[in-house]
C-alpha cells in the first residue's frame, strides 16, 4: 500500500493535534480556555435631531434667487389626498375614446391612465384645466400653464378622434 503525500500531510496534521495539547508543564494537558465571552452590543445612541437652519429671505419685490422656479410649479398642486373621479386627472393623462350625441349635445368619453373610462360634458373640469368644447371629431380644453416663465397662463389643447393623414 502506498501513502502519498497527501496522507503524510494528514497524519502530520493529526500528530500534531495529539502531541501539541499534552504539551505542558509537567506533561499535563492544559484545561481548554473556556471561550470569550460574546461582546454585548452597546445600544445604538439615541438619534439626535439636527435642527434646520432658518432662512429668511426679504423679498422687496424681488424673487427668492435660491427657490427652484421648476420645484415653484410642482409646489401649487395640493398635497394634501388626491382627487377622486374626472376632476383628479390631468390633460396629458387622459386619451379620448369616443365623442357620443346625447339630446342634441356632444358628450366625450375619455380614458385615464388606470384604463377607467370616464364621461366628459363641456365645461367638466380637470385637474388643470377646463373642458370648453366637444364638436363631432375633437375634444377642446383651456389647460392651465403653472410654468413662471411662460407669458400665456392658459393653452387650448385639442384631442382628435381621428389622425390626420399626411398628404403625400
Amino acid at each position: 500500500m502506498r501513502i502519498g503525500w497527501w496522507g503524510r500531510t494528514a497524519a502530520a496534521v493529526v500528530g500534531l493535534m495529539v502531541v501539541l495539547p499534552c504539551a505542558g508543564e509537567g506533561g499535563q494537558a492544559k484545561p481548554a480556555a473556556p471561550p470569550p465571552a460574546p461582546a454585548v452590543a452597546a445600544p445604538p445612541p439615541a438619534p439626535t435631531q439636527a435642527v434646520p437652519e432658518t432662512y429668511s429671505y426679504d423679498p422687496k419685490g424681488r424673487r427668492d434667487p435660491f427657490v427652484s422656479l421648476v420645484a415653484r410649479a410642482a409646489d401649487e398642486r395640493p398635497a394634501g389626498k388626491k382627487v377622486e373621479g374626472l376632476g383628479g386627472l390631468a390633460v396629458v393623462d387622459i386619451t379620448l375614446r369616443g365623442i357620443l350625441q346625447s339630446r342634441g349635445a356632444f358628450i366625450a368619453m375619455v380614458q385615464g391612465p388606470d384604463k377607467k373610462t370616464w364621461v366628459v360634458h363641456p365645461n367638466d373640469r380637470l385637474a388643470d384645466g377646463i373642458v370648453r368644447a366637444i364638436t363631432a371629431d375633437t375634444l377642446i380644453i383651456l389647460q392651465e400653464v403653472n410654468d413662471p416663465l411662460s407669458l400665456t397662463k392658459q393653452r387650448e389643447i385639442r384631442k382628435s378622434l381621428r389622425v390626420l393623414e399626411e398628404v403625400k
